[in-house]
């Protein structure tokens, strides 16, 4: 399983609707320009959004083949649009399937999304022809995955006793754990604020709230932490 997924689609003999989930309107264009090219790929967007609320309603309103899903989202990121579309998931006819497309390969990223119900995860870095064979792909029931990252869901299902749950991780709430992931990565509270569009001041209130829940003292604590989980 790579993201070398293409499946020699052209425009013509079959058709994908899709939606497109990001919180960055930039690439859902850079996107829709890749793949959108009906004629010649097959795929037809029928919908995007840039948060999980905007992700709901378009997903329920076009009732896609397939949502091209990004990891982290304003509103709880691609898990809560997962879990609030449970129904069309596991409709029994016409199921909605879900695809991950992150720039995120952090193990817990993965396993999160595909215990949420998604059929794959690929990574940005994928290109447009790959992207489009996923889509068929996913849309046909098959999972899909980047090399590296199916490691970590072989690795996670390997065994019916693995620990499902990491208990200090489930301590935190979805935003917690978004401002975690990016003060780990070396962001500054300014910056962190910008990507996930809160006062600077509520970051502080999670990163206090995080050093509590997990007993750290400071930031690298939080990083070491964060990166012994794969989280970074």
């Amino acid at each position: 399983m790579t993201d070398g997924v293409t499946d020699g689609v052209t425009g013509g003999a079959r058709r994908a609707r899709v939606v497109l989930v990001d919180d960055h309107r930039m690439f859902r264009a850079g996107v829709q320009a890749e793949i959108g090219r009906t004629e010649e790929t097959g795929v037809e967007v029928v919908g995007e959004a840039g948060d999980v609320d905007q992700a709901v309603a378009a997903i329920k309103a076009a009732r896609p083949d397939v949502v091209l899903l990004d990891v982290h989202l304003p509103g709880g990121g691609g898990v809560e649009v997962l879990r609030r579309s449970a129904e069309l998931i596991s409709a029994p006819e016409r199921p909605v399937r879900f695809l991950a497309l992150s720039v995120s390969d952090a193990a817990e990223d993965v396993i999160g999304v595909i215990r949420g119900g998604a059929r794959g995860y690929v990574t940005k870095t994928i290109t447009g022809p790959d992207l489009v064979g996923a889509i068929f792909r996913v849309a046909d029931g098959d999972a899909v995955f980047s090399p590296r990252l199916a490691g970590f869901v072989l690795d996670a299902f390997a065994s019916s006793d693995a620990t499902p749950v990491d208990e200090d991780l489930d301590r935190l709430t979805q935003r917690e754990r978004e401002v975690l992931r990016l003060i780990a990565r070396g962001y500054a509270y300014k910056e962190v604020g910008k990507e996930l569009f809160i006062s600077v001041k509520t970051v502080e209130s999670h990163v206090s709230a995080v050093l509590r829940k997990l007993q750290l003292s400071n930031r690298h604590e939080l990083t070491r932490w964060a990166t012994a989980r794969r989280l970074v």
